[in-house]
């Protein structure tokens, strides 16, 4: 069954809002995120590991997502065959999957079922199928993924690009792994990476569908019983490179793929984020009508599509986009988006781009928040990196108020965008 309502626990923090509740586990403070909704009878819960993805993979690239497929191989005792039974029999949804930073486990089921999914992540947190039947399985599912990804033209572009901007950090290596990296990967060293960031130190949970407080909490320390308390690792932050380097791919393509990259001097943090949003939004994520697109595709007709935005995140922060063009409008296509990004930084935006912005940003609020899931996973996000929750009604208010001296002054003081990388996947 498919995920409808996100839940989750976030340890080492403390009661912020209404919809967090204070809990404790193994000394150590657990707000739980949550929200009941009856519309359906079904309960969802994620159980989220922070510092856990593939940011620390450390020497072996594919790390984190290969211990991620060997949990999806259920559990020692029931094998994966008979655990996917028992999963489907009761029409539960239950997954594992690693991101740059998060490890992640879903449950979702009805509401008379949960708590026997519940049960089955339990057991499967505490007797994972680390067997080497599962470990090779997984290590010949990755290799053979690498190689579909070799004509994978956007995933090859846009890895390359990550490598130029991160070139020896975490973040350049390859999530999935190389067949160098895999090969030299052993059973030991995911079982090692299992009992080290799979931690209460690490652990998060939400909650949230037609459950309550309480059972919600039965639930969760259920969960988070199961788990050793471990000693949380020192979370690092990476910087984007500036050296304008140009990577090329050659392959047997009928267009080019243009992805570029620079970095970003603005944290989540700072109190001017939403005025980067903002900016991002006029120049490349808006779509049709932001500046990228105007220039590129409509009046230069060398893209169907050009876009261009801001990444926020606790590791790194950075300024990315991407294109498609013909082959021998390549140069024409790469040195167009270098001036179109000059301009923007030296003269700014109009009052009406920005007042189009602010339409959009704050008329679309409530398509972006009318679910539980994207409000959970809204709270969830505001906590992570650390807000409070209603931070971003906060910030949409800001939006409102902002003054296009104060947004201009603001572009203006990064000019760090164009300090611009390429990646480019084209033909001879």
């Amino acid at each position: 069954m498919r995920k409808i309502f996100l839940i989750m626990i976030v340890l080492q923090g403390v009661l912020l809002s209404s919809s967090q509740v204070a809990l404790r586990v193994d000394g150590i403070k657990v707000p739980m995120i949550y929200e009941e909704d009856k519309t359906l009878p079904i309960v969802s819960l994620q159980l989220v590991f922070q510092n856990a993805g593939s940011i620390v993979d450390g020497k072996h690239a594919g790390l984190a997502k290969c211990a991620a497929s060997i949990l999806n191989e259920g559990t020692k005792k029931l094998g994966s065959v008979k655990f996917a039974s028992a999963l489907e029999d009761a029409a539960i949804h239950l997954s594992a999957h690693s991101g740059t930073e998060t490890f992640v486990f879903e449950i979702s089921a009805l509401k008379e079922k949960f708590s026997e999914a519940v049960s089955l992540l339990e057991s499967l947190l505490k007797d994972p199928n680390l067997s080497d039947e599962s470990f090779q399985k997984i290590r010949m599912l990755m290799q053979a993924a690498i190689q579909r990804n070799q004509s994978n033209f956007d995933y090859i572009a846009n890895l390359n690009l990550t490598k130029t901007l991160y070139h020896d950090t975490p973040l350049g290596q390859e999530k999935g792994g190389t067949m160098e990296s895999l090969k030299a990967l052993t059973l030991p060293d995911v079982a090692a990476f299992v009992k080290k960031h799979l931690i209460v130190n690490q652990a998060m949970i939400i909650i949230g569908g037609d459950v309550s407080k309480s059972e919600s909490e039965i639930y969760a320390k259920q969960l988070l019983s199961a788990l050793p308390k471990g000693t949380a690792d020192t979370f690092k932050v990476y910087t984007a490179s500036d050296q304008s380097k140009t990577v090329e791919v050659v392959k047997e393509t009928q267009q080019a793929y243009i992805y570029f990259g620079a970095p970003y001097k603005l944290t989540i943090q700072d109190k001017d984020a939403y005025k980067a949003k903002v900016a991002a939004f006029i120049l490349g994520a808006g779509g049709f009508g932001s500046r990228l697109m105007e220039e590129v595709r409509v009046k230069r007709g060398l893209a169907y599509s050009a876009y261009a935005k801001v990444n926020f995140a606790k590791s790194h922060n950075d300024f990315t986009g991407y294109l498609q063009t013909k082959i021998e409008s390549q140069d024409a296509a790469i040195a167009l988006v270098k001036e179109v990004i000059a301009k923007f930084v030296k003269e700014g935006v109009s009052e009406d781009e920005l007042e189009q912005a602010k339409k959009f940003l704050l008329g679309s609020e409530p398509l972006r928040n009318e679910t539980l899931s994207q409000r959970l996973s809204r709270a969830f996000q505001e906590y992570y990196n650390g807000f409070e929750l209603g931070h971003s009604k906060a910030e949409l208010k800001k939006i409102e108020a902002l003054s296009l001296k104060d947004l201009n002054t603001f572009i203006k003081k990064h000019d760090e965008i164009n300090k611009l990388s390429f990646s480019v996947v084209t033909k001879k």
